[in-house]
């Protein structure tokens, strides 16, 4: 009985309290919760595995800094994966602020570990163009007459992986990061689904737009990552294949940013609990009084 008097007239804010620490202790701890990786990461990863080297990949990244914490590390990882390849990378947002998070793969993940690789020969920016899903039903069959020059303003028939390349069906597959409208819905809807059997797509988005694009899977999705916990997935499978025991501190991001919303998710499972067994202790209790 006196437990439950103390639960029930429990002051919020100690609940408070409690998931603040559930967050900030994994976080100062640096907990690192081993990852199981499921059938849908391994899909993306399989894709990806399977192309040979010099396949061209469309590398779409339409997120922006408000998505970067769920998205940053999936695309820290995807980008090192194709890199490990050998693939030719062309890399386009459709959102304005996108041109930072190409940069960012670009500066951390090719120029840091990758220097080797050549900018023309070996990956492009083709950076931002305006248009939403407009971008989409262009350069799905004429990629020339939208995208004339690179970010930099380059001519894009001065640059050697561009030459031949007229649409984006040329692609062996579209990498897609999103985070925002327009993102792996549009690029299903407006190139994928028209043209299925020639364009194949992976995609790695928020969670809020995961439950929205699962309908996708796997007929013009060929793989999905959701949120934070795809990542980890993904991390753990790239990781384990390409980078050992002891890999560089950026392609662990997404795992140690795992340890407090494992912990918190436990806080919350057992409040619950703690709360149905207060309901349920009170409702028991006023029946005797009535009895």
């Amino acid at each position: 009985m006196s437990c439950y008097l103390f639960l029930r007239d429990l002051d919020r804010r100690w609940i408070f309290l409690l998931m603040a620490l559930a967050v900030g202790i994994p976080i100062l701890l640096n907990l690192d919760f081993p990852e199981t990786p499921g059938p849908m990461a391994q899909a993306v990863f399989d894709e990806i595995e399977n192309l040979e080297e010099g396949d061209k990949v469309l590398m779409a990244w339409d997120y922006d800094p408000s998505t970067e914490g769920e998205l940053g590390p999936m695309a820290m990882s995807l980008a090192r994966h194709c890199c490990e390849k050998k693939l030719k990378l062309y890399f386009l947002t459709l959102l304005p602020v996108g041109p930072q998070m190409i940069d960012k793969s670009i500066q951390d993940v090719i120029k840091a570990d990758f220097p080797d690789m050549v900018y023309g020969q070996d990956y492009v920016n083709l950076g931002y163009k305006s248009g939403y899903e407009g971008v989409i039903k262009v350069i799905v069959t004429d990629l020339r007459g939208l995208y004339t020059t690179d970010a930099g303003g380059t001519n894009i028939d001065q640059i050697p992986m561009c030459r031949g390349v007229d649409n984006i069906q040329q692609m062996k597959l579209i990498v897609n990061i999103s985070g925002a409208y327009p993102g792996s819905k549009e690029w299903v809807q407006y190139a994928v689904t028209p043209y299925q059997g020639k364009i194949r797509m992976v995609a790695g988005c928020t969670g809020v737009q995961a439950t929205l694009l699962y309908p996708y899977v796997p007929e013009q999705l060929n793989g999905l990552l959701g949120a934070i916990k795809g990542a980890a997935e993904y991390e753990a499978l790239v990781v384990q294949h390409y980078l050992g025991d002891d890999p560089p501190a950026k392609y662990e991001t997404a795992r140690k940013r795992m340890g407090p919303q494992h912990i918190a998710h436990l806080l919350m499972v057992g409040l619950i609990i703690a709360g149905n067994v207060i309901f349920f202790m009170q409702r028991r209790m006023e029946r005797d009084r009535v009895a």
